[in-house]
């Protein structure tokens, strides 16, 4: 359930643009949405590609074991995040992978972002690798599913943030803990594009949404039992806080609705320095702009915008570039056929446009897509377009032969 901390080219601009702004009070809807804009869609030829890996971690000789978080931390070392080990020098992997831990002791791996999809996938795998043989030495494996199919959720983080996500999704439903500290996604991050090309390639990522969740569905079974859902990862996640997760219908994933989204997304929390406190009441960003009943007692500041950007949790996530988040965690030696099939079908504008026709009959059956998998039959159809589409254009990345056919063979037995 990453925060999402890949990052591709952009995230410097944005940067500097939140510290220049950040303690300016928000006075008005028309400013917060100018300010989303910019530091959301940083734009430019797109040549990055960057991910986040996660897995569940268990105990290799019960793997049904609650996790045991010293020997998590053992497993990791100095590259431990602060967030587990707070003395933690939190060094980078050895080839340049950041790691850290999610709620539930998920380890996630992020990649600095690359102009190559065959040195990512090159060092990626070598720090997967690295990471695997670490835990192996302590008695642990990485999971190779998009839910823990054996235990139910246990947090094992007490961050103030954590804690305040739990308290307010706990007010929702269940869901929210087992999203947390129960599941394992893989993002994938691709740059936003030039100017003229943002909202068809932010349209066309929705558009495949439903076909990649079925496509690479993973998660059948969670804390013990089987759910009846191909990713019950997906169903959870939506389930979760369906404000802050769930996708835009079909006719509204344009660019320009991801600002007012942001604004018309309830708060989930408000940090003051290192505290966080709960809204007791659904208050949108926009009504504490507004000063509506049940706000928070002070007017946000750009600060708080910032913040509330990073508790949307939706399929699609605008960061600077844009941080695809709808697919299921797959085993530590496949995981880079989804990456493969984004980068390719993004390599070229043209395969972008193509990728979102051949996507478009299937682009509402996000359920569909989570619980039946490419059991359902319009999916099924649509998945095999684009597995063609995705098959021809790995020609247009710089993966070798034996890579590209391995990736195409991979595709054309998921369809078959």
């Amino acid at each position: 359930m990453s925060d999402g901390s890949g990052n591709l080219a952009s995230v410097p601009h944005l940067e500097s643009i939140t510290a220049s702004t950040k303690g300016s009070v928000v006075t008005d809807r028309s400013g917060a949405e100018g300010y989303v804009g910019r530091v959301c869609f940083k734009t430019g030829p797109p040549r990055h590609v960057g991910i986040e890996l996660e897995w569940t971690v268990h105990h290799t000789e019960d793997p049904s074991r609650p996790l045991d978080p010293a020997a998590l931390c053992a497993a990791l070392g100095d590259h431990a995040p602060r967030t587990l080990r707070p003395d933690s020098p939190h060094l980078a992997l050895p080839h340049g992978g950041t790691v850290t831990v999610e709620p539930g002791g998920q380890v996630e791996i992020s990649t600095p972002p690359e102009a190559s999809l065959s040195r990512l996938h090159a060092g990626t795998a070598a720090d997967i690798d690295y990471v695997a043989a670490r835990l192996a030495g302590v008695g642990l494996r990485l999971g190779d599913q998009g839910c823990d199919p054996h235990r139910p959720p246990r947090r094992l983080l007490h961050t103030p943030r954590y804690r305040a996500m739990e308290r307010a999704f706990d007010r929702i439903g269940p869901h929210g803990r087992a999203w947390m500290s129960g599941s394992a996604g893989l993002q994938v991050c691709l740059d936003a594009g030039t100017p003229d090309r943002v909202a068809a390639r932010w349209t066309a990522l929705h558009r495949l949404g439903p076909v990649l969740v079925a496509l690479f569905a993973n998660s059948p079974r969670q804390a013990g039992r089987a759910t009846g859902w191909a990713s019950s990862r997906v169903r959870t996640w939506f389930d979760t806080d369906p404000s802050r997760t769930h996708p835009p219908p079909p006719s509204d994933g344009e660019v320009g609705s991801w600002a007012g989204r942001t604004l018309d997304t309830p708060v989930l929390f408000v940090r003051e320095g290192t505290e966080f406190h709960d809204i007791p009441e659904p208050v949108t960003f926009a009504g504490w702009i507004d000063g509506a009943a049940g706000a928070p007692g002070r007017p946000p500041t750009y600060d708080d915008l910032d913040y509330h950007l990073s508790t949307l949790f939706t399929p699609v996530r605008a960061r600077g570039y844009l941080e695809v988040r709808y697919l299921d965690a797959q085993p530590s030696g496949d995981w880079f056929t989804p990456v493969a099939v984004l980068a390719a079908l993004f390599a070229r504008e043209e395969t972008v446009d193509e990728a979102a026709a051949r996507a478009l009959p299937a682009a509402d059956r996000w359920v569909a897509a989570a619980r039946d998998g490419l059991a359902d039959p319009v999916l099924r159809a649509v998945a095999s377009r684009v597995v063609e589409l995705a098959r021809n254009a790995l020609s247009d990345t710089d993966l070798t032969a034996a890579r590209a056919g391995a990736v195409a063979d991979r595709l054309l037995e998921a369809v078959k």
